[in-house]
């Protein structure tokens, strides 16, 4: 299997020196890109990939294209992990000098980073399961709810989050705008959300919705409690 990955240098006065190299990476619990050392985790495929050119120079606006080919192995078998991924990075080895500012000397490199994502040749499943709910009332930081949820997908998953608050006794309903979430299977996961600063105090029902998948699906949790 063969990918091609372009680079370009978007300098008109510079050249670069550039060098391949893969790191693993994960999500955190709440959704932020984690890297490790290649072939630190389970679903490493940093083994599995080789490079064109791992070393390459570009003149001033050239860009070049590279083939990352990708062997996976015989021994992968159904009961494998469904995915496998680990990140390309393309590092600038000649840093630039920058302006001096207070008699510091500055020098600035590039480095841009690509995921690498595979899937077994299996029916693709989306579920996300939600497992708790909190209200926590405002003291040393503002009232939020603390969401909990966990992917059993076999596959990347993307989707949104979405939250209403219901007065029940005016009857107004507050929308808060939808937040992205992107997660890799079996990731275990934390979504907090501050409550609306114009929410008037009262009894409320918020409504947490993740939608995910194609059609999407949705899952729904809901929590009452008294805001103060």
């Amino acid at each position: 299997m063969v990918q091609l990955v372009d680079v370009t240098n978007p300098s008109k006065d510079y050249s670069l020196e550039l060098a391949v190299s893969y790191e693993d990476w994960s999500y955190s619990p709440t959704g932020d890109n984690q890297l490790f050392p290649a072939g630190t985790l389970a679903n490493s495929c940093s083994d599995w990939l080789t490079i064109s050119e791992p070393f390459f120079a570009l003149a001033p606006g050239e860009s070049k294209q590279l083939q990352l080919n990708i062997k996976v192995p015989d021994t992968l078998s159904a009961n494998s992990q469904s995915v496998h991924t680990t990140m390309l990075f393309v590092t600038q080895m000649n840093p630039r000098a920058n302006a001096q500012q207070e008699g510091a000397n500055i020098r600035l490199a590039v480095r841009s980073g690509i995921k690498i994502y595979h899937r077994q040749s299996q029916t693709a499943k989306q579920d996300v399961e939600i497992n708790n709910l909190v209200y926590h009332k405002k003291d040393s930081t503002d009232a939020f709810l603390e969401l909990e949820y966990l992917v059993n997908s076999n596959t990347w998953t993307e989707g949104n989050i979405r939250i209403e608050y219901l007065n029940q006794e005016t009857g107004k309903l507050t929308k808060t705008n939808d937040v992205s979430f992107y997660a890799l299977p079996a990731d275990k996961r934390k979504f907090y959300s501050l409550i609306p600063n114009d929410l008037a105090k009262g009894r409320y029902v918020a409504t947490v919705m993740l939608m995910y998948g194609d059609q999407p699906d949705i899952k729904i949790g809901e929590i009452a409690f008294n805001h103060e």
